[in-house]
């Protein structure tokens, strides 16, 4: 057994099961973990803003990683206490090439995200249900993008796109790679590419968060289900794959448990934590 102290969590697809709930089962081992003094740490493509309250009231639940990595930030005084941006340059370079090629872009800035309004009213339709709620929520709408990036340019954690079509998505995906060589990009949704700073992953943001807390790396464990919870699972010390996983992910984790309708969160919290 190994002694986890710091236990980092995919939010959709890993803690929720597909009706977006958090289930008894896994909610109580969420409970008893913090009560021991583990570190249960909501980890998210999200801003702060979007990490559900139905995770964010259990009481001990205190940081939350975001902006897959991006920025760590404590949830009750809103200290950043991990912060990982572009490169002026990248930041500038990246959104030349995606405002060219359409799709919904948002901009995430401080553990916050922005848009324009005709943005969002243009491309709603591309998001999937169960999230239109968050995006209409979260998205702070601004009435000039490229001033908002001039503005904020050094400041860029991370690009969130979503295209009409694969065909769309893997075109802009391929010239971000061709122009901007070494940015992390990752999906976690139909459709959708998000980009951020070489060496920013959700993996760099536990560790950074770990490091801050004084706990080796083989004190942390890290649940996930697709290809940017990837290093995340890999930088942790267990690294664990929900069953409603990718293959992609299931290859590369240490070990699978059950699948997020099925409380695969608390059957891993139980087995090599509690």
């Amino acid at each position: 057994m190994q002694n986890i102290r710091l236990v980092a969590l995919d939010l959709d697809g890993t803690v929720f099961n597909d009706k977006k709930e958090i289930t008894p089962r896994t909610l109580a081992a969420l409970r008893t973990a913090c009560a021991q003094g583990v570190v249960v740490l909501p980890a998210t493509g999200r801003t702060a803003s979007g990490v559900p309250a139905a995770f964010t009231s259990i009481p001990g639940v205190q940081y939350a990683l975001t902006s897959n990595g991006a920025s760590v930030v404590n949830l009750h005084t809103g200290e950043q206490l991990v912060n990982q941006p572009f490169a002026t340059e990248d930041a500038l370079k990246i959104y030349d090439i995606l405002e060219r090629g359409g799709g919904m872009m948002s901009i995430f800035i401080g553990g916050k995200s922005y848009t324009t309004r005709a943005n969002a009213e243009n491309h709603m339709d591309v998001v999937p249900e169960n999230l239109k709620e968050y995006f209409r929520t979260t998205r702070i709408e601004v009435e000039d993008m490229h001033a908002t990036l001039r503005a904020h340019a050094h400041e860029i954690e991370k690009y969130s796109m979503i295209y009409h079509t694969e065909a769309e998505r893997d075109a802009a995906w391929r010239e971000v790679e061709r122009t901007c060589p070494g940015m992390e990009l990752t999906s976690s949704l139909p459709r959708n590419m998000e980009i951020n700073a070489p060496g920013v992953t959700k993996g760099s943001g536990l560790l950074a968060l770990a490091d801050y807390l004084g706990l080796a790396r083989d004190q942390t464990m890290a649940v996930g289900d697709s290809g940017n919870d990837r290093a995340m699972l890999e930088a942790a010390g267990l690294g664990v794959a929900m069953g409603n996983a990718t293959n992609e992910i299931r290859e590369i984790a240490d070990v699978i448990t059950d699948d997020n309708n099925h409380d695969g969160v608390a059957a891993a919290i139980e087995k090599y934590v509690l």
